[in-house]
């Protein structure tokens, strides 16, 4: 990805398989969490829109990137990825993570491809709950 990574504990799905749309969000999820934000702005349409319910909607690139950047207090100890499933123009990762402050949150990302090839990313949903360790 690039040299923003933070040592994280990753443990992936199995049911990604040979889907590129599959293999292209879980490799998202891991970006989110090792703060590889060059990787992520590579992933996403100018027209990214992401909403983060109970919290902010994020609409733009440059808005995206800023909010990225806000990102990197949160530091990823670990993460566990339980499904990836795609179809179409859409996808979903589920699972937890652990933060290097000891929250722990399981989440559920909801995307959309700007195309049916799935090479980028134009909207992403995402639920996160904070669960006790």
């Amino acid at each position: 990805m690039d040299g923003e990574q933070r040592m994280t504990k990753i443990n992936t799905s199995e049911d990604c398989g040979n889907s590129p749309k599959n293999i292209l969000i879980q490799d998202l999820t891991i970006a989110f969490a090792k703060g590889a934000t060059q990787f992520i702005l590579k992933s996403v349409a100018d027209e990214i829109e992401w909403n983060i319910v109970g919290g902010p909607r994020i609409q733009g690139k440059a808005n995206f990137s800023r909010h990225l950047k806000e990102m990197t207090n949160h530091k990823t100890a670990e993460l566990n990825i339980f499904h990836v499933s795609t179809h179409g123009r859409t996808g979903a990762v589920n699972g937890t993570k652990k933060l290097k402050n000891g929250q722990t949150f399981a989440f559920c990302d909801v995307y959309e491809f700007t195309n049916a090839k799935g090479t980028s990313i134009r909207d992403i949903t995402s639920y996160m709950i904070e669960i006790s360790s």
